[in-house]
């Protein structure tokens, strides 16, 4: 027999290794390509010593990398060191595409001997490919309270876990199902309207880093909800607006400031999320001191915002309502499980082309990840349990289900969960999820629909 060609053979070990490299994207999720995350770990020093950053933040944030709160956040920091360190850090956060779009942007801002030094590292890492008989992580995260009192609160042990049934160590790789035609001719008619391009402003706010006296605890796994959040209503047709960490006065002021957006006239919609400790009416800031949800819910009204008036507004607080948590109760049957248009009539008939009257509140729906006096449990791995029950709901469903009914649906899968942590009050802990409606139609996202 003859000896394959140094060309054919040139080609099958190509094939090889680009089959390599696809077993170990699909057993990675969307994070960044672990060969990726340890070449900038292996140049990490250099790179934080000789990065030039102001020009570079502009093609990352061009590229989608990285947003607009991300740069601030990277530039107050002290020095061009630890500014360069923020970045290292956030990088390996930002999906599959953050580790090309750097090098990339090194090449553009004259520093193509850094990137030169990080393609070296790459192609010096031996390709490792994980068995595919593993079925879940097995470095098992922590479930964690979003809240507790300091003197409840319990350190876990490292046996303590809950089974991670996902690969990796961020957001999962989110496809949001397109609504037909045909679904939205049937529908249409009888929901908010929902057209505009972008169907609405959305403001993700999410603390996770906590100073002040009330000993809150730093949010880990709050990254995750965020990136999640944000990549989800994106997906949904949403112009994305991020606050992170912000003090309770910061909260008022820039949710108040985007409440009076311009844009929301011509939108048809609006989402806000809160992700942060709290407590029953009330989310912390990363100051310990407390915003009340009704002065969130006020500033959105009919009064304050006119805008929005007669349009649904979604609200979804990822927080703790309490500090107990809910033990469950065993299942009295035994069953194991595994896993129209009418006005009426007044004497003031004299009075002619009265304006329509409004409820100063209506028109808006809330999620609550946990009931009132309960603790949300968070993973601090694969995030919350609500985000991640929310986001698998809404990208299924929401090409052919209204939001209400898509929240029961996440009220479902929160009931099913069970915390896992032999020998902590979490063990076997359960959360129940629910929602507060005063829309006055059904609110269908119409995914995709009309199509671009």
């Amino acid at each position: 027999m003859a000896a394959p060609s140094a060309g054919s053979q040139s080609a099958l070990q190509l094939k090889e290794q680009m089959t390599a490299d696809r077993g170990r994207r699909m057993l990675r999720g969307c994070g960044m390509h672990p060969d990726h995350q340890e070449a900038l770990k292996k140049n990490r020093v250099v790179l934080a010593k000789e990065l030039l950053l102001n020009e570079l933040l502009e093609h990352l944030l061009e590229r989608d990398i990285i947003t607009l709160e991300m740069r601030e956040h990277i530039q107050a920091k002290t020095g061009s060191f630890g500014q360069n360190v923020e970045l290292l850090n956030l990088l390996p956060k930002r999906g599959p595409q953050a580790f090309d779009a750097f090098c990339v942007a090194l090449r553009e801002t004259k520093q193509s001997h850094l990137e030169e030094l990080l393609l070296r590292t790459l192609s010096g890492l031996q390709p490792v490919v994980p068995p595919l008989s593993c079925d879940y992580d097995l470095s098992l995260p922590f479930p964690v309270c979003e809240s507790c009192a300091p003197h409840k609160r319990l350190r876990l042990s490292p046996d303590a876990v809950e089974h991670s049934l996902d690969h990796g160590d961020g957001p999962p790789c989110l496809q949001v199902k397109p609504c037909t035609p045909e679904f939205y001719q049937t529908h249409h008619q009888l929901a908010y309207r929902l057209q505009s391009r972008p169907r609405g402003l959305a403001l993700v706010l999410s603390n996770v880093h906590f100073t002040g006296e009330k000993d809150l605890e730093f949010r880990s796994g709050g990254d995750v909800d965020h990136s999640t959040l944000v990549t989800l209503f994106k997906l949904l047709g949403y112009k994305v607006h991020v606050l992170l960490d912000q003090t309770a006065q910061e909260m008022q002021e820039k949710l108040q400031n985007f409440a009076q957006l311009p844009a929301h006239r011509v939108t048809d919609s609006c989402i806000v999320a809160l992700l942060s400790h709290g407590v029953e009416g009330g989310v912390y800031g990363v100051d310990g001191k407390l915003l009340q949800l009704q002065e969130v819910f006020r500033l959105f009204d009919n009064a304050n915002c006119p805008s929005l008036q007669n349009k649904p507004k979604m609200f979804f607080i990822q927080a703790c309502r309490g500090d107990e948590t809910d033990r469950g109760v065993d299942q009295q049957d035994g069953k194991n499980h595994d896993r129209s248009p009418e006005c009426e009539e007044s004497d003031a008939s004299g009075e002619e082309l009265l304006k329509t009257r409004l409820p100063t509140r209506s028109d808006m729906i809330c999620g609550f990840a946990c009931l009132r006096g309960t603790a949300a449990m968070r993973n601090t791995k694969r995030g919350s349990w609500y985000v991640e029950a929310l986001t698998q709901v809404f990208s299924e469903r929401a090409c052919d289900m209204h939001v209400a009914d898509m929240l029961v649906k996440v009220n479902a899968l929160i009931k099913e969960r069970e915390g896992y942590a032999p020998g902590t009050e979490f063990h076997r802990c359960k959360e129940m999820s629910e929602y507060c409606s005063t829309l006055c139609r059904h609110l269908y996202l119409f995914p995709g629909h009309p199509p671009t």
